[in-house]
């Protein structure tokens, strides 16, 4: 489920799977059919 919070004044989606911010609702949708719980690959 994507849960919308706001920072600094921002209105933000993050992916409850892995935590990750998004800042359009839909591409954080997108994202969390395809999250698997683990760190992005691109965070090593």
């Amino acid at each position: 489920m994507v849960v919308q919070t706001e920072r600094d004044d921002v209105t933000w989606y993050e992916c409850e799977t892995c935590g990750l911010l998004f800042d359009e609702k839909s591409d954080a949708t997108e994202h969390e059919k395809r999250c698997d719980g683990s760190d992005p690959t691109y965070i090593q």
